[in-house]
């Protein structure tokens, strides 16, 4: 009976130190918010609008471009609205006028999902030298030009 006492105490302390040992979830002390990877930097040029609702960006965006890709390249139908240097363009860092590093748009996004961005092997992550951020005049072409899921 002792000896049945004793095993137990000792599991109990050996969960207790086990707990006890467990890394702790950062806390960011000026925010409250616990998590350990930061938050993505989601900027946009104030004042203007996106191609598409925001939530419909952050789920389909990819699909958008893929399809982009894809009517340009095997059918040679070139339209503006889906394109990623209009992407670039408009969401490229002030500083930096680049969509990648540590608070880029796409980079931080998809390091927070941890998402490979292969994009930028063949295309440029900077903003052209003369691009103004405007969302892109879709011509009559483009409206009908549906994007398949």
């Amino acid at each position: 009976m002792q000896s049945m006492k004793t095993s137990l105490i000792s599991a109990l302390l050996g969960i207790v130190g086990i707990v006890l040992a467990m890394p702790t979830v950062a806390h960011d002390n000026e925010t409250g918010e616990s998590g350990r990877v930061p938050m993505p930097a989601m900027s946009s040029p104030e004042g203007k609008k996106c191609v598409e609702p925001e939530e419909v960006m952050r789920r389909d965006h990819m699909k958008f471009i893929l399809h982009q890709r894809d009517d340009t390249m095997h059918q040679g139908i070139r339209t503006t609205k889906y394109s990623l240097k209009n992407c670039v363009n408009c969401h490229a860092d002030e500083k930096t006028g680049s969509v990648l590093g540590e608070k880029g748009f796409c980079s931080s996004c998809h390091h927070y999902a941890a998402v490979h961005i292969d994009c930028f092997t063949c295309h440029t992550d900077k903003r052209e030298k003369d691009a103004v951020a405007t969302v892109p005049t879709t011509p009559a072409s483009d409206a009908n030009h549906e994007v398949k899921p």
